[in-house]
């Protein structure tokens, strides 16, 4: 739904140079700051440059092969440290590598960037608090920043306590020289990511996800208020994950796609009971125990994500990781050539683990429950489902057993080898089938999303038409290269998330209008309608005329169609805007421009007041009429280039044109050369001035904090 139509319409982008206004991206937004979530500064994003875009989809899974090997190598780097037997860095890089989360977020290609360069950080610190070795942590800070600044952000608290409970120990040597030069890293290091960083931040202030209005509060910060959560994250630490998009062990604990699972492959949590029962003081161990207090306390849980209301267990790659280190330690502990004072003994750890397996097991298999009268059993929402997770994390955990009750043979890094290696393949396969069987029909992408790149336009060349999916997949827009008002994608621009709700559209992660607003459509210069044949209503509006049949699309042409940049007779002010019930304020668009108050007093001159009567008027008017009017004052041309676009104009008067354009800063406009005020208009669009005659209107788009940003990177590589 995202992965593939982003890394494919990414590419084509960066290799034609359209990197500033992306124009597929639900109604346009800022390619900067809407893919360096997903994937714009990812390295191995940008390995895909070397083929050509009709590629990329079949690219993704040798890139998933890659990110995991490279998850090991990092995290091998930071284990190493740690251990005296490199083998054992070796072997538990790949418990890093396949835990649960890094394969739950399989589901979320992009999340894997963070588990691969997490660990840097953590190298950069050691090496600079132990070995004095600077730049390390510079160059990781800017990494991880760079790659992707959401998770960098939850990354920073992670490692600000990491460094505070790592003081304790006596091997830390911390002075007044050591803290200034770390901290003169830190500063560097965000300077060396200012490039992405900053405009990546600026593009969502002001995104409802991120204002307070989205904040955690009330006795939601001390205590979840599902009982089941707590089960729920318990289940995480000790059996394989669930289906991101299906509850199953816990199904009402509210917490779908929220990645949450720290399993370790075949050991769960077994080896870090049993060696934290042997440390009595010892730095991991309180980083242990104070991720899990973390992880229980929701004002402390939720802080990785800037204290949002939405329960997200996306930092969990981090304890993972420290959970991984304390296998690693209490395996090579447990080996024959420990002295045996120091030797840690599995069993303890094993039994726990054990019990609590069963513990989970009777509470979601067993739980008697009265349905329709009948007793039944099971807390599970899906059986099947329930005996596979269960079967593939107890055949691991039996794995274990066996190995460590031959712990002391010659040959016991061998076995753990081969063990390791079957198990993490067995789990992780097995987990992908479980997936597999419930969404088994996606022969849509072979069969029409890839091939309708070439085949759905319906525009002529040169021609900016917007399009409208009915029903289709998610994104279907985007793969097949259309401007599209159906859209499913988290970082846009906000004066998308504030104009939707205020005509009645719900908008959250995807925009998705549906056709009780024909009139949006006209407004939003909306020509096409796809529609399956298999659909019922054809067309779901009226208005629309069948012009073309392709890839099993009945193809509609919108016969009260608005070209882009049109002009209006007269504007309403907030006043009539909120008299207006919300369903019926995208039909009051075609007949009057909302305009706030600066932008009135700049243009009431060539632009005159509706008046009051507009519920009368919209009862009484056509449709069709307000559609015909504004097409008498409509743009020459309308043109997109690589910096925005290019539009001309031949009006009688001076006029205020709109474009259905999200407004943003980084908009600049000119007209005929001379710089323009670029108006904020009908909520969330751009407008701007123009005099009457042959005119050429130029908008450019550059994304706010770019050109400060790279400023600031170049002083920090100086």
């Amino acid at each position: 739904m995202q992965q593939i139509p982003f890394y494919q319409m990414a590419n084509e982008a960066v290799r034609s140079g359209n990197v500033f206004w992306n124009w597929g991206t639900d109604l346009g937004a800022n390619f900067i700051g809407s893919y360096s979530f997903y994937l714009l500064f990812s390295p191995f994003f940008w390995l895909t440059l070397i083929f050509p875009p009709e590629f990329t989809p079949y690219l993704m899974a040798p890139l998933m092969a890659l990110k995991l090997g490279c998850a090991s190598t990092t995290s091998y780097w930071f284990l190493k440290r740690f251990v005296k037997d490199q083998d054992y860095a070796v072997l538990c890089s790949l418990l890093y590598a396949f835990s649960g989360y890094s394969i739950y977020n399989i589901f979320f290609n992009h999340f894997h960037e963070a588990i691969v360069f997490f660990p840097l950080l953590l190298v950069g610190l050691e090496k600079a608090m132990t070995e004095e070795k600077w730049g390390n942590f510079a160059i990781a800070i800017a990494i991880n920043a760079v790659v992707n600044y959401w998770f960098f952000i939850g990354e920073v608290i992670f490692v600000a306590i990491y460094f505070c409970v790592r003081f304790t120990d006596p091997r830390w040597k911390l002075t007044t020289k050591k803290f200034l030069l770390l901290g003169f890293e830190a500063v560097i290091g965000m300077g060396l990511a200012m490039v992405a960083f900053l405009p990546s931040v600026l593009a969502i202030m002001g995104n409802p996800r991120t204002t307070d209005s989205n904040l955690l509060l009330g006795n939601h910060l001390w205590y979840y208020s599902n009982p089941q959560r707590y089960l729920g994250i318990i289940h995480s630490i000790f059996f394989s994950p669930d289906m991101p998009a299906l509850n199953n062990w816990f199904p009402d604990h509210g917490a779908q796609w929220s990645s949450l699972s720290a399993y370790i492959p075949m050991f769960s949590i077994s080896m870090v009971i049993a060696w934290m029962g042997s440390a009595k003081k010892h730095w991991l161990k309180r980083m242990i125990i104070i991720s899990g207090v973390m992880a229980m306390v929701p004002m402390f849980n939720h802080a990785f994500v800037a204290f949002n209301h939405s329960y997200y267990a996306r930092w969990f790659y981090m304890p993972t990781l420290m959970m991984v280190l304390a296998t690693a330690i209490g395996l090579e502990k447990s080996g024959e050539d420990t002295a045996k004072e120091k030797r840690v003994e599995p069993w303890g750890g094993i039994v726990i683990t054990g019990i609590g397996m069963v513990i989970l097991m009777v509470i979601s298999g067993l739980t008697p429950f009265r349905k329709e009268g009948e007793i039944v059993f099971g807390n599970y929402k899906y059986l099947d489902k329930f005996l596979a997770t269960l079967g593939i994390t107890v055949i691991g955990f039996f794995m274990v057993v066996w190995l460590m009750y031959h712990r002391d043979h010659p040959k016991f890094k061998k076995r753990l080898s081969a063990l390791m290696v079957v198990g993490c393949f067995l789990y992780t396969f097995s987990t992908l089938l479980i997936g597999k069987a419930t969404y088994h029909n996606n022969q849509w992408i072979h069969e029409i999303a890839l091939p309708g790149r070439d085949q759905m336009s319906m525009a002529e060349e040169g021609e900016f038409e917007r399009s409208d999916i009915y029903e289709g997949n998610d994104n279907l827009g985007i793969y097949w290269n259309l401007p599209n008002i159906q859209a499913f994608h988290s970082v846009v621009p906000a004066s998308i998330m504030e104009f939707y709700p205020s005509v009645g559209v719900k908008r959250d992660v995807s925009s998705k209008p549906s056709t009780d607003y024909p009139e949006l459509r006209s407004l939003l210069s909306v020509r096409w309608l796809y529609v399956h044949e298999d659909k019922e209503e054809q067309p779901p509006m009226d208005g629309y005329v069948l012009a073309d049949q392709r890839l099993d699309y009945n193809i509609y042409r919108n016969e009260n169609f608005i070209p882009m940049g049109f002009t209006y007779d007269r504007y309403i002010t907030q006043t009539e805007w909120d008299s207006i019930n919300k369903e019926k304020r995208s039909r009051l668009l075609l007949s009057a421009m909302y305009l706030e108050e600066d932008t009135i007093n700049r243009n009431s001159d060539i632009i005159e007041w509706a008046g009051e009567d507009l519920t009368d008027y919209l009862y009484v008017s056509d449709y069709e009429d307000d559609v015909n009017d504004r097409n008498q004052g409509v743009c020459d041309t309308f043109t997109v280039t690589q910096k925005g676009f290019v539009a001309t104009s031949s009006f009688p008067q001076d006029e205020l044109v709109f474009f259905s354009v999200p407004y943003d800063k980084g908009w600049s406009a000119t007209v005929n050369g001379v710089p323009a005020v670029v108006e904020k208009v009908n909520v969330g669009f751009i407008a701007v001035r123009v005099p009457a005659g042959e005119t050429e209107i130029v908008f450019e788009y550059l994304a706010p904090g770019l050109e400060l940003g790279f400023i600031l990177t170049l002083a920090s590589v100086m």
